[in-house]
């Protein structure tokens, strides 16, 4: 479709989607509910800008993912508008680390962009444990308030601690990531925030005179207000649903979008209602599920007319390997009977253990699956080395390539111990601070006998088994390496091989910098021929013909309180996962189904911390009985097999 300035969009747009594309205001708020066609408004809007004479370089769209940044730039080229390719659009994170490179803020103030993984972070919270007498549980609240900037609520302002157990805590995470040569993901935002305030002359500032933001509800308000910055007196239109929101954890709060418009004078508020993606039967559930959340009074969704009514199938089996192998062969059958071909298909799961069954069995079945657990990837508990070995791996790697990588010497060094040798690492980190001896020449010192640190007889005794598997790795070819480190029969290296494309390695190098930036900046793929299996969250953004949750228990979908939280808190993370839940159901175009188990064995339910009666027993989620009166009712799943196929 090619459009020139003077042709209209009325044929392709109408109503509020109209309203969206052609608003004048300075400050506009879209509140847009799953289906409703808020990335076609988007994409028209900028198409107008450009049509009406906007610089291409003067736009910038920020997207939650890379995916709906890629898939945005493809739609504008396709729409054949002059300079649409060269509109500025993906993920806050990557913008900000663009900005901090360009600007020279990292070299200038000693950091080194080195990204800390999620799994690496657990040593660096031992290393940390104690600082105000708190443990690794308060200290990772404080590491995940500093990616706010501080901002826990969405009434607070973002920017340096206040609370003097948060400066506490700042100075020595400063001094842990410092002297181990790394930082966190988490700071780039709150970094690039305090550049831009404190440098509005800097020529590596860019000038955007209209700054458009999907997904704004899972923006937290450091986030929101670095945004607001770079917009300045420009035009500022937000997307969002405070009914999708779903990243507390990050301290992002659907307030952040409800209050927009009292946030901002002369805000344009307008809604998207009409569900043109979900059938009638879906968005009947789906609001009859909302409604049960009672902090934010949700808005309802409107299944458009043309829509079908939709299919709904809830299942109960005996077992996690009767369910995996029930849907599988279901899924087989839909693929086979034309119902949905295989790229059309999402299984969502709460626990990568689930995910992992269902995929397999839709292998030995012959049909071609992918799973999508990449933040679970290095997942394990680094005390034990059994089930820390993908981390093993990936730290064996990192060093082979890296020899000087402070931040995998010190995970090595922690690998099966209860401690994770903290005190010992803490006695050894202290000797080079005071001698300015890097940690590897101080551990060459000890093991050589040329050097005497007390109690670190076991951060010597893992540097020589270091030494040891390092020369042998180093004498393999590039897909040895590969299947030597990650080993193809094995279950936990399934995810890390999937980041590889084709098996395709050059060198060693090559396989880190695949690795770690599919892990730092995990992309789902859109367009396929293939299942796709994934967690709940990842499903954001995402639609299918058939769409099957699994593990629909109590204690998975939703999550069991933590004990330790208040009443009001736990209130809160129920509603949270209502709105997850929610999310997840409204990804089907067509078909859904809803799958449970009547049993997890102990030792699987400990594996994925759910919780369990005392013969491993299990019921369907809470969640199913607030899907209102439309729901079907639940069937045996063999006996629903045996009907469907």
């Amino acid at each position: 479709m090619t459009c020139s300035h003077n042709q209209t969009l009325s044929d392709t747009l109408s109503g509020s989607a109209q309203e969206i594309v052609n608003a004048a205001e300075k400050r506009i708020c879209v509140r847009a509910g799953p289906g409703t066609g808020k990335t076609f408004a988007l994409t028209r809007r900028v198409m107008r800008l450009l049509q009406d004479g906007t610089q291409p370089q003067h736009i910038f769209v920020c997207t939650f993912t890379r995916t709906a940044a890629g898939d945005l730039q493809r739609e504008l080229k396709q729409l054949g508008v002059a300079g649409a390719e060269t509109v500025r659009a993906g993920t806050l994170h990557s913008f900000c680390f663009s900005l901090l490179s360009q600007a020279e803020v990292l070299p200038l103030t000693g950091r080194v962009p080195r990204p800390l993984l999620k799994f690496e972070e657990r040593f660096l919270l031992e290393d940390l444990k104690g600082i105000n007498n708190e443990g690794i549980r308060e200290l990772q609240n404080r590491l995940d308030a500093l990616g706010a900037a501080w901002a826990r609520l969405q009434s607070d302002d973002p920017g340096w601690p206040t609370d003097p157990k948060d400066k506490i805590f700042l100075e020595h995470l400063s001094n842990w990531l410092k002297f181990h040569e790394a930082m966190l993901i988490a700071e780039i935002v709150p970094e690039t925030l305090k550049f831009l305030r404190n440098n509005p002359s800097s020529h590596a500032i860019p000038h955007f005179l209209h700054v458009l933001i999907d997904e704004y509800q899972d923006l937290n308000k450091a986030e929101q207000v670095l945004l607001k910055e770079l917009a300045g007196d420009g035009n500022l239109m937000v997307v969002g649903d405070e009914n999708q929101s779903i990243y507390s954890f990050k301290f992002a709060h659907p307030e952040g979008i409800l209050e927009f418009a009292n946030e901002n004078r002369g805000t344009r508020d307008l809604t998207l209602t009409e569900c043109r993606r979900c059938p009638k039967l879906i968005v009947e559930l789906a609001n009859a599920l909302i409604s049960n959340n009672t902090l934010l009074r949700p808005r309802e969704l409107v299944p458009a007319q043309e829509v079908d009514q939709g299919k709904v199938h809830v299942v109960q089996w005996e077992s996690l390997e009767e369910e995996a192998e029930g849907l599988a062969r279901f899924i087989k059958h839909a693929v086979n009977s034309g119902i949905a071909r295989p790229g059309a298909v999402l299984v969502l799961a709460p626990r990568r253990q689930i995910g992992y069954l269902i995929r397999d069995w839709l292998k030995k079945l012959g049909v071609s699956a992918q799973s999508f657990f990449y933040e679970e990837a290095l997942d394990g508990d680094p005390s034990n080395l059994e089930t820390s070995r993908a981390q093993q791996a990936f730290t064996l790697l990192t060093l082979l390539v890296e020899p000087g990588d402070r931040v995998a010497l010190r995970c090595w060094c922690g690998f099966g111990s209860s401690s994770l040798n903290s005190m010992a690492w803490g006695r050894l980190r202290e000797y080079c601070e005071n001698s300015g001896r890097t940690p590897e020449d101080a551990l060459e010192a000890l093991e050589a006998g040329q050097l005497r640190i007390p109690d670190t007889d076991e951060l010597v005794k893992r540097y020589r088994e270091l030494k040891t598997k390092l020369s042998e790795l180093s004498q393999l070819s590039s897909q040895a390496l590969l299947d030597t480190l990650f080993p193809v029969d094995e279950q936990w290296a399934d995810e890390l091989r999937a980041l590889v494309p084709h098996d395709d390695v050059s060198s060693a190098q090559d396989l880190l910098d695949t690795l770690r930036a599919a892990i730092t900046q995990p992309e789902l793929p859109t367009d396929v021929d293939y299942v796709r299996v994934m967690s709940l969250h990842k499903a954001k953004g995402l639609s299918a013909d058939l769409v099957i949750v699994a593990g629909c228990v109590q204690g998975l979908i939703p999550t069991a309180p933590d004990r330790n939280s208040s009443l009001n808190e736990q209130k809160q993370m129920l509603e949270e996962q209502r709105r997850l839940f929610y999310v997840a159901i409204t990804r089907t175009r067509k078909i859904l189904v809803l799958s449970s188990v009547t049993r997890l064995p102990k030792h699987e339910a400990y594996r994925m911390r759910a919780k369990v009666g005392p013969r491993g027993k299990t019921i369907a989620s809470r969640f199913l009985s607030e899907l209102g009166p439309s729901l079907p009712r639940a069937e045996r799943g063999i006996e629903w097999l045996k009907k469907m196929c």
